[in-house]
């Protein structure tokens, strides 16, 4: 017969202890109003699935989750809020790709975007599409390659700020295709789509939202979709591997962060619950909306998604040379 000993030692006793405190904590949680901050302008790609996801969170689990718009500095200012908040579950980030690209873009940032968050789960992802105005007179991406080596640097393409992904999205493109484009930033996207639908730039990467209706109008163009497939909201459109700039993928992704240090019960629970609501067909169809589809993660993918983003657009800022000047 095997003797079980009665006691424990201190250290043992501690850590069943904490353990049981974790999970119970975990259980109550949550236990009054959850922040979820997100970096970027209200309306945009990065919004309307954060307020989706925070308000069947808010159903599901009892209590709200208040979505807080904290724009500025390419993403900056709120993901350093989040990054200094305790973590305790009350506060979250819910940004996306631009998190990793100003990482890579400013100097000297207050926090790490990598190991200053505990990744919770990847809610979504889509297409850029590479979008121009009929007054450009190019009906292909290898004719706007054309074109732009034939008049180089004359050519602008809109992005909703310095630092923005379609900053970087642009500045990829060109550089991949040999081109010079001229980069013109906007203080949000929606000046920079009412530019690119009037015609005041020629060029630009919005998100399927925006381009549809317009296509449907014939006021834009739409020449190839970013990623590396084509997108099942405009089968007909190319990618701008197949169009004539191979190797080429950029998505638009959103994901939830908590401040590094969150309990893992707590983060257990909120992948386990966003997970849940995004397989639900309306949300779905909310999403798609958004011009963006459900990809949801385990935060341990996520961990490695974030990590692997961060190293492409590292990679493409030094290759482009892109700045935040």
């Amino acid at each position: 017969m095997i003797s079980i000993p009665l006691r424990l030692s201190r250290p043992v006793m501690a850590a069943v202890l904490l353990c049981a405190a974790a999970g119970a904590w975990a259980q109550a949680y949550p236990a009054r109003v959850v922040r979820v901050v997100i970096p970027l302008g209200a309306g945009g790609t990065t919004d309307v699935p954060g307020r989706i996801v925070a308000q069947r969170l808010s159903e599901a689990l009892g209590q709200q989750f208040i979505v807080e718009n904290k724009a500025g500095a390419g993403g900056t200012i709120g993901a350093d809020f989040v990054a200094k908040s305790k973590p305790d579950g009350y506060t979250l980030l819910l940004t996306a790709t631009p998190h990793v690209i100003t990482a890579n873009l400013y100097k000297n940032l207050p926090y790490n975007a990598l190991t200053d968050f505990a990744p919770v789960i990847r809610v979504a992802s889509g297409p850029y599409v590479l979008t121009v105005h009929p007054s450009l007179g190019v009906n292909s991406v290898r004719e706007l390659i054309a074109l732009a080596k034939a008049q180089p640097g004359k050519i602008d393409y809109a992005s909703s700020g310095n630092g923005s992904a379609q900053h970087l999205v642009g500045a990829m493109f060109a550089h991949m295709a040999g081109i010079q484009l001229t980069h013109v930033p906007y203080k949000g996207s929606s000046q920079a789509q009412q530019d690119l639908v009037a015609g005041m730039v020629k060029v630009g990467f919005p998100g399927t939202p925006i381009v549809i209706p317009h296509m449907k109008s014939g006021r834009l163009k739409a020449l190839a979709v970013s990623t590396a497939q084509r997108s099942h909201h405009l089968p007909d459109v190319p990618t701008i591997a197949e169009a004539g700039v191979p190797g080429y993928e950029a998505l638009v992704w959103v994901g939830l962060l908590a401040p590094a240090g969150t309990p893992p019960d707590i983060i257990a629970k909120l992948n386990g619950e966003i997970a849940k609501l995004l397989r639900a067909p309306d949300v779905q169809q909310l999403l798609a909306s958004s011009g963006v589809d459900p990809t949801p993660t385990t935060p341990e993918e996520f961990g490695a998604y974030l990590k692997s983003e961060f190293d492409k657009w590292g990679k493409v800022v030094r290759d482009s040379g892109a700045t935040v000047n």
